[in-house]
């Protein structure tokens, strides 16, 4: 089993062949996770509580039929709906943003290979593999981060329109 010292090795080559740009994607792709995994946080531990708070607010009530009372019921709904659907939309701008930094390492990795074609001509194939990787190996990377972030992205927006609407059917008229 590799140890940690590989796997940031393993890093530090894959970098070396991508280039600087990789750090960008690394950075983005961080950010992206951890508000991803925020979001399931929020919905596993922090949600049920405020639920149930909404849930009771609103069971506590007299009149749950008047005009102003449905105007309180929206209001409740609408800020549980707000924090159910924070920084989803942080997520789906941070999964854009994977494969423009993709492209920006492609854009760089070519102007490496037309530098070292003005150095050394263009019959030093050896002296451009350099450049040709590091326009390929971002490319490839900002796609993956683009698409790891992408199913999950879909399915929290998924899990807080449900959420939205299941708080909504619970909070009945008595």
């Amino acid at each position: 089993m590799p140890g940690l010292t590989d796997i940031l090795e393993s890093i530090r080559s894959f970098i070396e062949l991508g280039g600087p740009v990789l750090y960008g994607i690394m950075a983005t792709l961080l950010l992206m996770w951890t508000f991803i995994i925020e979001r399931y946080w929020y919905f596993k531990a922090v949600y049920p509580g405020e639920r149930a708070k909404v849930v009771a607010a609103w069971d506590a009530r007299i009149d749950t039929t008047s005009w102003y009372a449905r105007r309180i019921r929206e209001r409740l709904v609408s800020e549980a709906s707000e924090g159910l659907h924070r920084h989803i939309s942080l997520i789906k701008t941070l999964v854009a943003l994977c494969p423009l930094f993709g492209l920006l390492g492609t854009v760089y990795g070519m102007v490496l290979v037309f530098d070292v074609m003005a150095f050394a001509g263009t019959g030093n194939a050896r002296a451009m593999a350099s450049g040709v990787s590091q326009a390929t190996v971002p490319t490839m990377a900002g796609m993956v981060a683009a698409l790891s972030g992408v199913y999950f992205a879909t399915r929290l927006e998924v899990i807080a329109e449900n959420e939205s609407e299941k708080l909504e059917d619970l909070l009945t008229h008595h």
